[in-house]
């Protein structure tokens, strides 16, 4: 159901293999505030192996003997992968089990401390990645290159293949949803999620190939980069030029729901031609009936301080920090053919 993605940069510069060990991806939270060193929710930062963020939440529900409800985590990792974050355990009498018995080869307590509430869902400041692509081929120069044009113009800001499910059968499962099927309420966010990315990634996918995914056209609505707000649209000025060059905002695309689009002109001309054929219609009309309302999310992300190293002659570790909700395989589409070990 989902469609081939098109290059921002041109042909593919590399053919790898990612993931061939857990080690090759990892992934740390970057906090988005500080301990307040009091209250009666223990917030732990842990690293986890060969874990989804779900089955560590029920290993410390277990461990401090409360329901899993009052485990608290800002976002979900993934289980082929090496990554730290923070959880936070409600515990009234601030009493915690020893944190010994919750050490083990696949999970480890590396700081702990005291907070005044429980961990939501999306605190954090963006996540640190380094990931290790092996048996690399193709021309040094060519993806050294490549890299040197990512840092210096963003990428493409794609939803990543994470969320459209193994073979990416989550939209189809929102279309038959949409339809009448009845689905278990966890199942339901998952898919209208789905649907949302696959309309977003289309008009992206749209932006990419007329160029403008970066630059902006008449109508815009501009993200401020960091953050959720939007405003425009509004004429063109030197001053928009400017920050648009400096990453301090970003063009946006569209989360469907109901409502008009913000976008106006030429720009709204382009999104609605992206959502014109049929299944796009019955995604946009299913997330519509199911009350979500219109939102947008920026075309554009930065991977920030973007640096690599060459380990062994077809070993290329790659290095730098997203915002929040932004795929590493955004990068990975950039440069060409990745195979994750992990979906063969």
């Amino acid at each position: 159901m989902t469609q081939p993605l098109p290059s921002a940069f041109g042909a593919p510069v590399l053919r790898a293999r990612i993931r061939t060990v857990a080690e090759d991806f990892f992934v740390e939270e970057i906090a988005g505030f500080e301990h307040s060193g009091e209250g009666e929710h223990l917030l732990l930062t842990i690293e986890k192996r060969g874990l989804n963020t779900a089955a560590v939440a029920k290993r410390l529900a277990r461990w401090a003997g409360v329901p899993e409800m009052a485990i608290g985590y800002a976002g979900m990792k993934d289980r082929h992968a090496v990554t730290r974050q923070r959880f936070s355990v409600h515990l009234p009498k601030r009493i915690a089990p020893d944190q010994a018995s919750l050490q083990s080869e696949d999970l480890t307590v590396t700081h702990s401390a005291w907070h005044n509430r429980k961990l939501p869902r999306g605190a954090l400041a963006g996540n640190r990645f380094v990931l290790v692509l092996r048996e690399v081929a193709g021309e040094r120069a060519l993806i050294e290159e490549r890299l040197r044009r990512i840092a210096a113009r963003g990428l493409p800001n794609w939803f990543g293949e994470q969320r459209f499910g193994r073979g990416g059968d989550n939209v189809e499962s929102a279309l038959s949803m949409f339809a009448g099927r009845r689905v278990r309420h966890d199942q339901r966010s998952i898919l209208l999620s789905a649907a949302r990315s696959e309309l977003f990634n289309r008009v992206l996918a749209a932006r990419v190939r007329d160029g403008s995914w970066d630059s902006g056209l008449e109508g815009e609505v501009w993200t401020l980069s960091g953050s959720r707000s939007v405003f425009g649209p509004e004429p063109w000025s030197q001053a928009l030029a400017e920050r648009l060059a400096r990453f301090d905002i970003h063009p946006s695309g569209p989360l469907w729901g109901a409502g008009e689009l913000r976008s106006t002109s030429r720009c709204a001309d382009v999104e609605y031609a992206a959502l014109d054929s049929g299944d796009a219609l019955a995604l946009r009309k299913g997330l519509e009936d199911a009350g979500l309302k219109q939102e947008r999310r920026a075309l554009r992300l930065v991977a920030e301080g973007l640096a690599w190293t060459w380990p062994e002659e077809t070993t290329l570790s790659l290095a730098f920090s997203l915002p929040p909700g932004c795929y590493a395989t955004a990068l990975l589409q950039e440069l060409g053919e990745v195979s994750d070990t992990t979906r063969n």
